[in-house]
């Protein structure tokens, strides 16, 4: 009866340090489109993407649009991001830009000791058209940095 319980407990221990391993992923997704008639077009556009690694995660995500008509231009931008899980995250956006020209950015980075997750977002709406990049990467120590990388372009 002994052996039994010795191979159960065995079992059940390397079962639940198996599940206790860790994992590093990375994902970034775009989507846009435009349209035009005549006289007008617009044009709409954004990527986004997270990392998680360790316990870590880290999103950031951009969007932008813009509309011409015979009676002007109109264009928008939003970005943003966030960081958990670490002992140093960090996150940053900036928009700037004029009437004619808007761009954004987007960073977040989760860190703990070695392991670290982040994301970094930059759009740009400027003459009729949306650009937007988001990169992910996530990393454990031991292991190599998984990445990736998604880009969109709309507009004219």
């Amino acid at each position: 009866m002994k052996p039994i319980k010795t191979l159960l407990l065995a079992g059940a221990l390397s079962a639940g340090i198996a599940s206790f391993g860790f994992a590093q992923s990375a994902s970034t997704i775009g989507s846009g489109g435009a349209s035009s008639a005549p006289g007008s077009t617009s044009a709409t556009g954004g990527t986004g993407g997270s990392a998680a690694s360790g316990g870590t995660s880290a999103s950031t995500l951009g969007l932008g649009g813009t509309s011409t008509s015979p009676s002007g231009t109109s264009s928008s931008l939003g970005t943003g991001g966030s960081a958990a899980g670490g002992t140093q995250d960090k996150t940053m956006s900036k928009v700037g830009g004029n009437e004619n020209n808007l761009h954004g950015m987007s960073k977040a980075r989760a860190a703990d000791g070695g392991t670290w997750s982040k994301s970094m977002t930059k759009t740009k709406v400027h003459k009729g058209e949306v650009d937007s990049r988001t990169k992910a990467m996530a990393h454990e120590p031991g292991s190599k940095p998984v990445k990736s990388t998604t880009g969109i372009s709309t507009g004219q």
